[in-house]
Order: structure tokens, then sequence, then C-alpha cells
């Protein structure tokens, strides 16, 4: 176990593009963005953020750690039984996937290396829109806030899309963009280059793209910008980290230089960790308020992946391939994982004591996602894909998204992986004796057993022969739903929709009336199935027939 020090190119070529050329265009990608309150006055910039929602608005999450708090689906016990809930093979694999994936309300944002920003549907991976940049792929990871998506394009813009039909909204100029940071109505975005000239970092009003102020360190913005606490944290090629006030771009102080810094800042109880691109490859931890070194950790490598905190440990991945879990206070190493990642540009990410990250192996252009216990660093599940895997992964209520490469389709790939959601149908007949002439009411109550959300679910039945179609009411869930029945003293098949998603143990019921025509003797079958757009589990509980004899 290597221990912290209180203190203080390689270039491997594969079929696709040199690891050199992947590091320039990953900063654009991996370097993490970082989301508070949106649309407010700049005046407020100095309020912190309260992170409350479950969805993941950025690269960094708003609490500026790549932790989830709010994930209770996934977890130690159950992560084993992850399963491919959809894959969308959009974009073509011109280079390795590398924007990772802002999932917010329901959606899942993310640029691609065809130009476009695309938005899909989380639950089935549908394209909702997509938005063609001016030219050049999009490495940028978006943010998403008060209804805009934030994006940059290696087209040399910042964009702002309306985040329910992808209209632009507007662009600003400010070079080889990384992934933008949105604070308070501000956008903070860094540059690596803007034509001749080193790179900036430039405030943008959120809702307008009038430049507020930028702030020229004299080298090129090495990673993309925090805001936590009215305060920008920025480092650039030299390893040199800035903090910078988050309203007037005044500089407060700056550490180092230390080494080259590729790896975006996390902060974390006030201090602010981040990693170094050159060997061998240091994870620094600085005071927030000063920039004094509070402990520093040698992995032996260059460190290009940005770290995830949870729960006092930082989670950071290096190029000697293994991810690797440090105390926060002393830099102690706890445990380490071995993924065989060659350069390791993934970040991890952390969600109810389970570390997610992704490897990238150059020797042989293979990718693993790899779940693994955030105590023990004992692998949990692993998914390996059919091509470079560099993208960071995002996990939002249960579900787990990831990009990467497929070298055999030329695409690049989305996924969503879960456990599913396990229904169970049940028809309950409101009376065990019937007779000709009465009318007969069937519940259909459909309990999701968890543990994700069910959603959309739908109900096929029929009107049992022998009967006809009176009436048909839904109760349960918020939205109820909708169905489409025969006309009244009709005949024929009935489908219900609930239109909505099923929290764990809770129940969604449909009642069909219906009026008996059978004479005695008759018996009367009804049977139904029910499906969701999650993946289900135990699709055995998923059908039910009942009978009943008219007497």
């Amino acid at each position: 176990m290597k221990s912290p020090t209180y203190v203080s190119n390689i270039s491997v070529t594969n079929r696709k593009q040199t690891a050199s050329f992947r590091i320039v265009s990953l900063m654009l990608a991996i370097a993490p963005l970082s989301l508070m309150l949106a649309f407010g006055s700049p005046a407020n910039a100095q309020t912190s953020t309260t992170d409350t929602s479950p969805d993941w608005t950025q690269f960094h999450r708003d609490n500026m750690q790549r932790w989830n708090p709010y994930e209770t689906v996934l977890g130690v016990n159950n992560v084993g039984n992850l399963r491919l809930k959809w894959k969308n093979p959009i974009g073509p694999y011109l280079n390795t996937p590398q924007s990772s994936a802002a999932v917010v309300n329901g959606v899942a944002y993310f640029g691609s290396e065809d130009h476009n920003v695309y938005a899909l549907d989380a639950s089935t991976g549908e394209k909702l829109w997509s938005y063609t940049t001016g030219g050049n792929a999009v490495y940028s990871s978006p943010a998403v806030s008060n209804g805009v998506v934030y994006v940059g394009s290696a087209d040399g813009n910042t964009y702002a899309l309306n985040a329910s039909t992808g209209d632009k909204l507007w662009s600003y100029p400010t070079g080889v963009s990384l992934s933008p940071a949105v604070a308070n109505g501000v956008v903070y975005t860094g540059s690596v280059y803007t034509g001749s000239t080193a790179g900036a970092l430039y405030a943008l009003n959120g809702r307008t793209g009038v430049k507020l102020w930028t702030f020229t360190p004299g080298d090129d913005i090495g990673s993309s910008p925090v805001v936590i606490d009215g305060v920008v944290y920025v480092s650039t090629e030299d390893g040199t980290m800035y903090a910078l006030n988050a309203i007037t771009g005044f500089k407060l102080w700056t550490s180092g230089p230390l080494e080259a810094a590729n790896s975006s800042p996390a902060v974390a109880n006030g201090i602010v960790y981040f990693g170094s691109g050159n060997v061998p490859g240091e994870v620094y931890a600085l005071n927030g308020s000063t920039g004094t070194i509070v402990w520093t950790y040698v992995t032996g490598l260059p460190v290009f992946s940005s770290p995830a905190v949870a729960n006092g440990v930082v989670y950071i991945g290096s190029a000697d391939g293994n991810l690797h879990a440090l105390n926060a206070g002393t830099g102690a190493e706890l445990w380490s994982y071995y993924t065989a990642s060659t350069t390791f540009t993934s970040s991890p990410a952390v969600a109810n004591g389970v570390v997610y990250v992704s490897s990238d192996n150059e020797l042989d252009d293979t990718g693993t996602l790899y779940a693994v216990n955030a105590s023990t660093g004992v692998k949990l599940w692993s998914y390996a894909a059919p091509g470079f895997l560099v993208s960071s992964p995002t996990i939002v209520d249960g579900t787990v998204y990831f990009r990467a490469g497929d070298y055999a389709s030329e695409r690049g790939n989305t996924y969503a992986f879960s456990i599913g959601a396990d229904l169970f149908l049940r028809i309950n007949p409101s009376t065990a004796t019937v007779h000709q002439g009465d009318l007969l009411t069937y519940a259909f109550p459909v309990w999701n057993l968890g543990p994700a959300n069910a959603d959309f679910e739908v109900l096929n039945t029929q009107v049992p022969a022998g009967t006809t179609f009176d009436y048909i009411r839904i109760s349960g869930t918020k939205g109820l739903g909708t169905c489409t029945t025969p006309p009244y003293e009709g005949t024929g098949e009935i489908v219900c929709h609930e239109n909505s998603a099923m929290a764990p143990n809770t129940t969604w019921t449909v009642r069909v009336t219906v009026k008996v025509t059978a004479p005695a003797g008759t018996v009367i079958t009804e049977s139904a199935t029910t499906t969701e757009d999650t993946f289900d589990p135990n699709a055995a509980n998923n059908t039910a027939t009942v009978s009943t004899t008219v007497q």
C-alpha cells in the first residue's frame, strides 16, 4: 500500500486515434461541469447550492463530488443483477464517444462526434431531439439548468439550447470549449485555445449569452471549472490551480505550478482534489480557502481521471490501471482495484456504496464498465463494451448511463443498465357467484415489487366471451392513465396505459365492469398481461387468469 507525501507524453497509438490527441479532446469531455441555482442575479453567486435532486445535472453533479447521495435503488446487495435496459447506436464512431450524459427530468443529454447534441428518453432510449453545431465533434459534457442545456463544441462555441425542443437560444465564441459550469444564472466555461492565443475562462449570462468577464491565465485551461460557495476553481496545463471570485473573476489565490493538470477538480468540505497528467502521477488535496497543499499521493503514472468524493473517501483512476480509494483527510490509500486501463481517462461515480468506473485498454481496443464496493474495492459487476470506453458513468434512479464505441458497427452507443422493476399482476372478480344479466367487475391490481421505478406500464385484457362491456375505472398512480375500450355493450380488446411511473411498493389498478350474457353453466374466463418500459426481472408473474361459472 502506497503512502501519501505531505507537500508536493506518452503517445500510444490505436487504430482510431493517438492517446495524445485523445487526451486533448478528453479535456472537453471528462472535465467536470458545475451547476448551482439558475437564472438568479450574479450578485447572489456566493450562495451555495443546496443539492436536493436525484438528477445528475452536470458532470460533477450539483455537489461538485461526482457522488449521488440520493440513489436508493442500486446498491451493494443488488448491483450484480444489472441488465441492459436499452442501447441506442446513435452517432458515428469517428472517435471514441467522450461526452458524458446529464440526466434530468427523465431525459439524457450528451454530445456526439457527429457535431450533434442529443436528447434521449431516459426510460426507453428513444431520440427526442438533436441539434447540429457548426462543425467538429461535441466532446463537452452538458450542464442542464432551468430548462436550458449548456454545452461546448469543438467548433469554438458554447451553446444554450432549449431542453425540451433542442432549439438554439444563443451561442458565444469561447474557443474550443470545455464542459461548462452554471451557477446562479452565470455560465462558466474554459477554452483550450482561441486562435493563436492561450485559453481563457469565460463567465456568460445564462439567459442572454452576454460576456460578463474573462480571465486569461497565460496558459491553456487544463480543466473545466467548478463553482461552489462563490468561488470558481480551474487549473491550467502547467499545473497551476486558480481560485477566482465567481462574481468578478478576481483572482483569490493560485497554487503551483505543480504538475500538468488535465484532471478537473472535485470540492468537498473545503478541500479541492485533482490529479496531475505527468509522471509520477500525483493526486493533490489543496485548502480551498488558501491553496495550500494539504497532502499529495503518488500513483506512479499520469492521472487524467477526475476524482469523486463520498463519505470521506476520494476515488480516482490512474494510468497505472488502478482505481484508487484514498482517505480524503490524509491521502492514505485505503484500497485499489486493478482495471487494466492503459490511460484511465474515465472518471468514477459513486452512489449508495458503489463506485462505477469505465476502463480503456488501448492494447486491444476494449473497454469495461465496473461496479466496485466503495468500502472494500471488491468488484460487484462488470460489462465488457464492444469498443473503447472513456466516457464517465451517470447513476440516476436505479439506472446506470454511459457511452462507448463499437468497432464492428462503427457506431457510438449510448447504454442504460438497470436491475429493473418486478411487476406482479392479479385478477380479482367482484363476486364468485354470477347469473345471466348480472354486472361483474374485474379488478386488475398491478403491483410494482421494485426495486426500481416501473415506467409506463401497460395492461392488456379483453371483454371475456359471454359478456359485454359496460364501463371502466382506473385508480392508484398520480397520472391514473388512459384506456382504449370497446363501445358500450360491445366486445373486444381493452388496452390501458399508465402514462407515468410507479414507485416501488405501489399499485396501479384497472377495474373493468361487464354484463353477463351467457346462460347458466357457462364458464367465463378472463385473462390479462402487464408490461413496462423498465426491464422486468421476473416476467412469470406478469400474466393472470381467472374463471367464473354462471349459475
